[in-house]
């Protein structure tokens, strides 16, 4: 598209930008249209976060903040200006994106969507006895529960993660590293004369347990030493439970948790209220019945409020958990913490409160707004988003779900490859026309759906737990068959993560692969996460006679100046910060005299510039290629060797950290919505790669909601039939080809897909 015309045009009802160059985009320009359904399109790392929200996002902010003065700005967050010409006709941003609303335990649904502040007053203004609303908030000492302060929870000591019964003093009974053997505690336990050490602690009495747990703080003097000595000794449990109500040893009480296991609150029921809050009622229930109602049941509830006082307040809470239930979380409860939801529902929070915004001539950005969400579903998010777009605004959608991108306006596709082969505008315009361009992959694989399988893989033995009870799930057995891919289904609510979380918990032997296994920083690159890079360096170092120290750039061989980074990053204070390529290094990140060393005619940073794909070809070292091999057998033959982890998008993330799982054996492994942040292409290579997991001999265990995944598993366990009170049970079990003679939530889902008549 030519840029000339793009600036000339008078059209107030496109987004024109020009020239974009944010990471990999290929200095792009390219126009969107306003007032319009928008999604953004492209296999994993072609640029489309680059372009919506470093480039686009950033963009509005740093504008906006411009028409504010320092002194606010200095307290605002910091948006570095995208490399990226102009923008123009771009209006304020609304950002709803993917991540989590925190882990305050103090905070939850109800107190993020305010709908807890109108239950407040509702119970101040109609409830009996009558206290101020203030006396309702757990979060404020009239209110708050005095057992457990407000939180609704209070810590339990779990003596099978802190004691080994089986052992004495002396042979490390006690598993906490505050009473090692040897440390100062352990020196003070056995001064007491309390306990015989090498007695084994199954055979400690009552009275012994007692001294060795419970017993408060007791003072002893000796002269041992030749002088007095005063010193104290504590029970174990008595002083796990004062450490963790002090604040100053953050920390520690961190590490002090593991041993500890959180029950409701015995005194206030999980409510998190005190006994004078709990007291009121209103047409008969107590705000501890209230917080207990899933959010349509309260719905249905505060519909028969008809007090006169009550009308404005009952209006707008009303109006608030439609909102909820329309979107699908209408299972929630309002004192579910906020730390507890998944990333899909904290996103439909975050849409739901955007929905109450009356504001029009805004831009919605959305980072995959269907994620986490059903089939039967995803049609709610897309009525939502077009009711956004109907009030005057325009929304921006990244995403990869065939529904969302089948019902856009518009489609921008990002690519063709990822990395250093995307960045570039394939394809903008309609739906009809990305099915018919041969350069798009989106297009390709638009019009390629999966078919239902005929044959099945043959299951010889199964894994079995039986008795599960975890949330909304009650006394379930569950079957499945090893050596096999296993998706488990169902809306959401219905007790998919439940489930998981249940069998992660009670077997130490399944491994949970996920994004959250990876630690995501620009110290840490392709090489080095794969431990390449040690073999890499120790090659140079035989190579030049210099120790491998001089060839890392978080060692010896760093750049002086950038201290191995690669740039400089200068605080603009309330402006975003800076960052300049290095002058010294010119973002090499090594001393001069590092380069100069060279192993077959190569410097260290030219190793770190080949791709996947040509250092295999470069190394002829076995180690070395084996590692390299298994990136390349993930999809990611094309990432630099050098390619900072925190440059990765989430798909990429995914590959890299299934790599390490690769070559392993007889494992169960557990996967939780892997296909989040995958284009339909990406899948497609996701399968290839757990299918050599599988013929391994390992067993896969997938939660899951994409179709196009779906249709290539083994076996199906579909949970439900609906969501919260009404799931936790397996409505089907069994083969993939055997659902479709059913008729619950999934089944009919893929029914639709395949166009097969109901």
């Amino acid at each position: 598209m030519n840029d000339i015309l793009i600036e000339e045009s008078n059209d107030f009802n496109k987004i024109k930008i020009i020239n974009a160059k944010e990471n990999n985009l290929k200095n792009i320009s390219l126009e969107l249209e306003k007032h319009k359904f928008n999604v953004v399109t492209g296999v994993s790392g072609s640029g489309k976060s680059s372009l919506v929200f470093d480039c686009i996002y950033a963009m509005a902010q740093t504008s906006f903040y411009e028409t504010l003065s320092t002194y606010i700005t200095k307290n605002l967050p910091k948006v570095s200006k995208p490399n990226v010409e102009k923008i123009i006709n771009l209006s304020p941003c609304v950002v709803v994106e993917q991540k989590k609303l925190g882990t305050n335990p103090r905070s939850t649904v109800g107190t993020y969507t305010e709908i807890y502040t109108y239950l407040r007053l509702l119970y101040s203004r109609v409830g009996y006895p009558i206290y101020d609303s203030s006396h309702f908030s757990f979060n404020t000492a009239k209110g708050a529960c005095r057992k457990c302060g407000g939180l609704g929870v209070e810590l339990i000591i779990d003596l099978s993660k802190l004691i080994d019964f089986n052992l004495s003093l002396n042979e490390g009974a006690i598993k906490h590293r505050t009473w090692k053997v040897g440390s100062r505690y352990f020196n003070i336990q056995k001064s007491t004369g309390y306990f015989d050490m090498d007695k084994k602690l199954k055979d400690y009495s009552e009275e012994e347990l007692n001294l060795l747990l419970y017993k408060e703080t007791t003072s002893f003097m000796n002269e041992n030493e030749g002088f007095v000595q005063n010193w104290s000794y504590e029970g174990i449990v008595s002083r796990l439970i004062k450490r963790q109500s002090d604040s100053r040893g953050l920390q520690i009480n961190d590490y002090d948790r593991e041993f500890f296991k959180e029950a409701e609150c015995s005194l206030c029921g999980g409510s998190r209220l005190n006994a004078t809050a709990l007291s009121v009622k209103v047409h008969g229930k107590t705000l501890k019945d209230i917080l207990k109602l899933e959010i349509v049941d309260l719905y249905d509830f505060i519909s028969t409020i008809d007090e006169v006082q009550a009308s404005e307040i009952v209006f707008k809470m009303a109006k608030d958990l439609k909102k909820l239930i329309d979107l699908g979380i209408g299972y929630l409860t309002l004192n579910r913490g906020i730390g507890t939801l998944s990333g899909g529902e904290a996103q439909k929070i975050k849409l739901a409160k955007s929905m109450n915004n009356t504001l029009n001539e805004l831009i919605y950005i959305m980072d995959e707004p269907s994620l986490g969400f059903h089939s039967r579903d995803v049609n709610k998010i897309i009525h939502s988003i077009k009711n956004i777009v109907a009030n005057n605004n325009t929304a921006i959608i990244v995403e990869h779900n065939r529904e969302v991108i089948n019902s856009a306006d518009n489609i921008i596709d990002i690519g063709p490859e990822s990395g250093t082969n995307g960045g570039m505008v394939v394809y903008n315009g309609k739906l009809d026309g990305i099915l018919e361009n041969t350069n798009s992959i989106t297009g390709k694989y638009l019009k390629l759906k999966k078919q239902l399988g005929k044959t099945t893989k043959p299951i010889k033995s199964f894994y079995e737990v039986k008795d599960i009870n975890i949330n909304n799930i009650k006394d379930l057995d569950i079957k499945i068959p090893y050596q096999a891919l296993t998706c488990i289904t169902g809306v959401s609510g219905s007790g998919k993560s439940s489930l998981i979380k249940y069998l992660i918990k009670n077997d130490d032997k399944i491994i949970k692969i996920g994004k959250e296994n990876i630690g995501l920083n620009s110290r840490s690159n392709v090489a080095t996460y794969t431990k390449t890079f040690d073999i890499i360096r120790e090659i140079f170092s035989k190579e030049n006679n210099v120790p491998s120290s001089f060839f890392s750039f978080n060692s010896t061989g760093a750049c002086e100046n950038c201290g191995g980074s690669g740039i400089i990053k200068m605080d603009m204070h309330f402006l975003g910060d800076v960052k300049q390529v290095c002058e010294i290094c010119h973002g090499k990140r090594y001393k001069k005299e590092v380069l100069n060393y060279l192993y077959k005619n190569k410097n260290i940073n030219d190793i770190l510039e080949m791709t996947i794909l040509e250092a295999l070809d470069f190394f002829t070292n076995n180690e070395i290629k084996n590692r390299l091999e298994i990136l390349k057998n993930v999809g990611l033959e094309y990432l630099k060797l050098g390619q900072t982890l925190d440059t990765l998008s989430g798909g990429e993330v995914q590959r890299v950290n299934m790599s390490k799982y690769l070559i392993k054996k007889g494992n169960i492994y557990i996967f939780d919505e892997p296909t989040q942040g995958l284009h339909l292409r990406d899948i497609e290579v996701l399968k290839k790669v757990l299918k050599k997991m599988l013929d391994n001999g390992n067993t896969i265990i997938v939660i899951e909601h994409n179709l196009d995944f779906i249709l290539d598993a083994d076996y199906i366990i579909d949970m439900g039939p609906d969501a919260g009170k009404n799931g936790g049970r397996i409505v089907y079990e069994g083969y993939l080809k055997d659902i479709i003679n059913t008729n619950t939530y999934t089944s009919i889902a893929i029914k639709r897909y395949l166009e097969i008549e109901k």
